[in-house]
């Protein structure tokens, strides 16, 4: 019976040495980034996409239209205060479509923002049980939004329809500016979400940050108030560019965003790496934290 047992060990052994090993060690010093890992793990990606999809509008009563009446909403406020009341200026758009051509990159960035924030806490029970790089979840929280970026986008349509403005060969740029709201969400995202895994205070922080981020970006209002070099430094806040590129990709305003852009681009790959940077760092106590 001993020689049977033995010879039964060194077959699983023989079998085990052949399967694919990982070795999960605690980082020390400077951590990578794997970006390998990430193109490994896209099909996790895609179904935690596709889980928060889901999750998101599930058991509501309007469901989707949601991602329609925030911005829809906020756009009728800035319209009646800021547009009728205070007479700012649109750059001579009709404030409605003014406002809501911003409003719209700039519920993707917010939405993400907030929601992203929670991921990692919201998604413990999975980080305890498997493997997998963490950078998937919050990533994968923050694209989830395009859905509702391309709901509200397609009521923007309607209103350049309604207001006949026809876009010009600008619109070339458009996808560009969609990839830096989603990094500039994303940026941030991976700070905060890294952070409130150790201080829960952080989701008490998210709703006044937005707050005072939207009144920090010309959403109400035009970045043309201001004049240079203040409009490119207004620049580093990553959000400007983008509002800034989506009113002159669709609307065909006067106000190239130019330097402005830059410096929001700039910054906001500056907040992308090093927040990845310190989620990586900071990647290996989540589990225990949690």
């Amino acid at each position: 019976m001993a020689v049977k047992e033995e010879e039964i060990s060194a077959i699983i052994s023989a079998q085990l040495s052949k399967l694919p090993h990982l070795r999960i060690e605690p980082s020390n010093g400077f951590v990578p980034l794997k970006i390998k890992d990430l193109w490994e793990y896209r099909e996790l990606l895609y179904f935690l996409v596709w889980r928060d999809i889901k999750v998101r509008y599930k058991q509501t009563a309007l469901g989707v239209l949601w991602a329609i009446i925030q911005p829809v909403m906020t756009m009728v406020v800035f319209s009646i205060f800021f547009g009728n009341l205070a007479k700012l200026s649109s750059d001579g758009i009709p404030y409605p479509i003014f406002s809501f051509a911003a409003l719209v990159p700039w519920t993707l960035f917010s939405n993400g923002l907030t929601q992203a924030t929670n991921s990692l806490v919201a998604s413990s029970n999975l980080i305890k049980k498997v493997y997998f790089p963490r950078l998937i979840i919050p990533i994968a929280t923050v694209l989830a939004g395009v859905i509702d970026f391309l709901l509200a986008f397609g009521v923007l349509v309607i209103l350049m329809i309604f207001y006949g403005i026809t876009p010009t060969i600008n619109i070339l740029w458009l996808p560009l500016f969609l990839v830096l709201t989603i990094i500039a969400s994303l940026a941030v995202s991976l700070w905060l979400s890294a952070l409130n895994v150790e201080y829960r205070d952080i989701k008490y922080v998210i709703p006044f940050l937005t707050q005072i981020w939207l009144f920090a970006t010309p959403i109400a209002y035009s970045s043309t108030l201001l004049s240079e070099p203040w409009r490119t430094i207004y620049g580093l806040n990553p959000m400007v560019g983008v509002v800034e590129g989506f009113r002159w990709a669709l609307l065909g305003t006067n106000t190239q965003p130019g330097m402005m852009a830059l410096a929001s681009t700039g910054a906001a790959l500056i907040l992308l790496f090093s927040g990845a940077f310190y989620f990586r760092r900071m990647e290996k106590t989540f589990a225990d934290t949690i």
